[in-house]
């Protein structure tokens, strides 16, 4: 049995390769599912009659790429479409509006914790978290006049860098 299954392999290798690449849509799984392919021809060997050997072979193989595409549509692979979709629907947002606010916010706490204290964490409660002067003052305790003017020398640190990595990019 196994000389046959050799004999198969020869003699339909590549015809069976070109089935499973032409339904799997790239050669690491056309390699699976061409060796699924002989395993299950090795196991109905017993019962195969070896008449029509390439119609058979062919038969095996594609009902593998169809067994493989089935599974495939059971995985789960994100892609950007989906990552897209994921997002929660806003009627004034398109999502891809959605994803770029979402970049630019991580950016924008990436910055302001950049800051040294005590202005990074103010800035990362004003600018950020979108908080009030008053409102950082009852959480941290701070003066009002201080956080506000913690506030101001923040905004004036982050468009110092901003300004300096604009010129990095562009200069």
């Amino acid at each position: 049995m196994e000389e046959y299954l050799k004999y198969l392999m020869k003699q339909y290798g590549q015809l069976v390769y070109s089935i499973c690449l032409r339904h799997c849509g790239n050669p690491f799984d056309a390699e699976d599912v061409m060796q699924e392919t002989f395993l299950a021809a090795y196991k109905a060997l017993g019962s195969f009659d070896r008449q029509k050997e390439q119609a058979w072979i062919c038969r095996i193989a594609l009902n593998k790429c169809l067994d493989f595409l089935k599974n495939v549509g059971r995985r789960q692979i994100p892609v950007e479409d989906t990552y897209f979709a994921e997002e929660p629907e806003s009627e004034s947002e398109l999502p891809e509006q959605i994803c770029l606010r979402k970049e630019s916010d991580k950016a924008v706490q990436r910055i302001c914790s950049s800051l040294k204290e005590p202005y990074g964490s103010v800035a990362v409660a004003h600018f950020y978290e979108g908080r009030t002067a008053r409102e950082i003052s009852e959480l941290t305790g701070m003066g009002l006049k201080t956080v506000q003017t913690h506030i101001f020398r923040a905004k004036k640190m982050l468009k110092e860098k901003l300004e300096r990595s604009r010129g990095d990019t562009y200069g």
